[in-house]
């Protein structure tokens, strides 16, 4: 077993936690907006006042669901 073959378990270990973090933060946040509950920060400089909540809402979870495929696909992989 070679020290580069560790190193890289490390390393995708690391990207499957960083993109499960991601797709969970964004899963609530897409649920927050859909909700319309989202924290006012993140709603500072939008000057869109209608269907905004509901745009945000899909693509927040659009990119949990593509950070919990690509999390589940790179832990397969190991």
């Amino acid at each position: 077993m070679s020290s580069q073959s560790v190193s890289s378990g490390g390393s995708k270990r690391s990207l499957v936690i960083i993109l499960a973090v991601i797709a969970v933060i964004s899963l609530i946040l897409g649920i927050l907006w859909f909700a319309g509950a989202a924290p006012s920060f993140l709603n500072s400089g939008s000057h869109v006042k209608s269907g905004s909540h509901l745009y945000r809402g899909i693509v927040g979870v659009v990119v949990a669901v593509v950070c919990g495929v690509g999390a589940w696909w790179t832990s397969k992989k190991q």
